[in-house]
């Protein structure tokens, strides 16, 4: 159970959750053959005698496989086993034409570990049983046909990490937050792509209730969750749904169910197997996975700085909150940028802000990712530094970066003088400067106290809103180029 915070009671109950992740490696070939992996294929253009179980076909072990295996249990601080083994799951679907799937079961890869994260400003902990290492089924296609169904054998063989936790999660919010972190990271160290569309990662939650210090309750698993919007959802209601019919005095069976997002409901697909049903046995074909030391030390000396471990970072050298350390942190691409706008601009604080803001504000409403922004570093950098001096206020700076995103392309890849030049000509260009002659503002605020004596007479009794009704009339005198401090500090002193 994790040990982060009291659980979150659902009408009297408390909920418990445990993940099964299948992250799809980012290898080339399957996982025990040389056919490709490639995503859209023509159906059973890319599976070969292996993948078909053909007679007289034997498995050989993907290397490549093993070290995306042993990175993430690098990153998850997991024991990364000498020696594991290799077991027959044994079920029949059309689909899977060994009549068997090559998993994992007695003596995984990859045992223990954890993964931490936060739900808002609380720090959550997710326990990890284990990871292996297994191959995928083929899938079966029924939309395309009448009364029949269609095989592509493409995916089997496709190596898959399944990463199975403990029964720690406590809410459905807790569960998304897990699972986008566990994302982050297969994402981060290169091992799984992470697109939940072409199911490259796909999750199952294993949902069940109880009254608060009972046994566990029975669980039942939430096949293929691959959003996670819907994952929200298919928790929230197989909730709900436990709770109504322990409450009307039903038992709950064990079963697979799917999660159908036009109805907003769960059904059962079928009741669930358990290891026993699966006859596991370790594969002859297989023999043991030996994996040496000195194989983990090298691929632990070419790991790259982990998202904790920057966002740890990011806080102690540039003053960053934990929030936006670890928002800024999603990926190495956001990350990598703005730490080049905050090195470059000496402004750490502000480029957060831009960064989490205005950058991903204009990315969201285009459906970008930060690695398609039309905007460099190094522009934002110059702008935030006009910023700074004063130069421009922070909405005459929105307007630099409406006409920095519409001419996408002009000035990335400059270098910070280039495009502090470039960014300075268009300030001068469309007279966006801040008026800082404050000779020129005493001006402007005695013309705007003479026309407005009843709102300095209401000041000087005591209501604060007239001196804000001033402020905005001398901005508006100003065509908004007064610096607003500047304003609020002459005029203050003015009226006292």
């Amino acid at each position: 159970m994790s040990n982060t915070s009291k659980s979150l009671l659902v009408q009297g109950y408390e909920v418990v959750i445990g993940f099964e992740t299948h992250a799809q490696l980012a290898t080339q070939s399957k996982i025990f053959s040389r056919a490709p992996t490639a995503f859209g294929a023509e159906p059973n253009t890319q599976a070969c005698a292996v993948d078909l179980a053909l007679p007289g076909t034997l498995p050989v072990m993907n290397q490549g496989a093993v070290e995306l295996a042993i990175r993430l249990g690098l990153a998850l601080g997991s024991h990364i086993a000498e020696q594991s083994v290799f077991a027959r799951k044994n079920y029949f679907y059309p689909d899977l034409p060994k009549g068997y799937q090559i998993s994992q079961f007695e003596i995984p890869v990859v045992q223990g570990g954890e993964v931490g994260f936060f739900l808002g400003d609380e720090k959550k902990t997710v326990r990890l049983v284990r990871a292996h290492l297994e191959e995928d089924a083929g899938k079966s296609l029924h939309e395309d046909f009448i009364g029949q169904s269609g095989i592509d054998l493409n995916r089997a063989g496709t190596p898959l990490l399944e990463i199975v936790t403990e029964p720690d999660i406590r809410s459905s919010a807790e569960a998304v937050a897990y699972a986008k972190e566990l994302h982050k990271i297969v994402t981060w160290i290169g091992i799984c792509d992470g697109n939940m569309q072409e199911g490259s990662f796909r999750c199952d939650a294993n949902v069940s209730v109880r009254k608060p210090g009972a046994p566990l309750g029975t669980r039942r698993e939430i096949k293929n969750l691959n959003s996670f919007k819907f994952m929200q959802q298919a928790i929230d209601y197989e909730v709900r749904w436990q709770i109504e019919e322990i409450e009307d005095g039903r038992a709950i069976q064990q079963a697979t169910v799917l999660f159908d997002p036009d109805t907003g409901e769960t059904r059962a697909m079928r009741t669930k197997e358990d290891a026993a049903d699966y006859r596991y046995f370790p594969d002859p074909d297989l023999p043991p996975l030996v994996i040496a030391r000195d194989w983990v030390e090298q691929v632990k000396a070419a790991m790259p700085e982990l998202p904790r471990q920057m966002a740890e970072r990011l806080v102690r050298d540039y003053g960053l909150p934990e929030y936006d350390a670890t928002t800024l942190t999603q990926s190495p691409v956001m990350a990598a940028y703005f730490e080049e706008a905050a090195k470059a601009s000496g402004q750490a604080k502000m480029a957060s802000n831009w960064v989490m803001g205005e950058i991903s504000r204009r990315l969201n409403s285009e459906e970008r990712d930060i690695a398609d922004v039309p905007v460099s570093a190094a522009q934002l950098a110059a702008l935030l530094k006009r910023i700074a001096d004063g130069t421009v206020s922070n909405n005459a700076a929105k307007q630099v970066m409406d006409a920095l995103w519409k001419d996408a392309g002009i000035l990335v890849n400059r270098s910070l003088p280039e495009a502090q030049e470039m960014i300075d000509s268009y300030i001068d260009l469309k007279g966006l400067k801040q008026m800082n002659d404050t000779g020129a503002l005493e001006k402007i605020i005695d013309e705007v106290m003479a026309a407005n004596v009843e709102n300095v007479a209401q000041f000087r009794a005591g209501k604060e809103k007239a001196f804000n009704a001033l402020v905005g009339q001398v901005m508006k005198a100003s065509k908004g180029k007064a610096n607003p401090q500047q304003v609020n500090d002459v005029l203050r002193q003015k009226l006292q």
